[in-house]
């Protein structure tokens, strides 16, 4: 299975648990799941990571933006994007997420983005998910 993370999935992953983080995890222990992101993602993650909520909650599990994005980096393998299509309407970062997600050939793109990206449900066969479904597609094997 190859799947693609958009950024406030993996910003939850890495300094919350819940779901996000459960899925992480899960794909970890896996073999036959493949995490991919691009340049755009890590960029955007890393301006993420910088923002005073993030540092805050940085802070408070003491690990430092740095230590939480080289991890993430050593968990993925980057796809370059031939073009980012417009897809959807309001909000460039997503088409970038798409763009990732068709690249890397995902079978699922998981995100949180209950206004933009999870009301399309699924892009050129990608299907688009939250995290608490993919997590349920991967502990069924499915």
């Amino acid at each position: 299975m190859r799947i693609v993370l958009d950024t406030n999935v993996v910003l939850s992953a890495l300094l919350w648990r819940g779901a996000p983080h459960d899925l992480l995890v899960s794909i970890g222990q896996r073999s036959s799941i493949h995490l991919y992101s691009s340049s755009a993602l890590l960029e955007e993650l890393a301006d993420v990571l910088a923002r005073p909520s993030a540092t805050k909650r940085l802070a408070f599990i003491d690990r430092s933006a740095h230590e939480v994005l080289t991890d993430y980096v050593e968990a993925v393998e980057l796809v370059e994007m031939a073009s980012v299509p417009r897809v959807v309407g309001g909000d460039i970062d997503d088409d970038h997420v798409i763009a990732a997600a068709v690249a890397a050939r995902a079978d699922l793109l998981v995100s949180g983005d209950r206004k933009h990206l999870l009301p399309l449900d699924s892009h050129q066969g990608i299907d688009i998910v939250d995290a608490v479904e993919a997590l349920r597609r991967i502990t069924a094997g499915t």
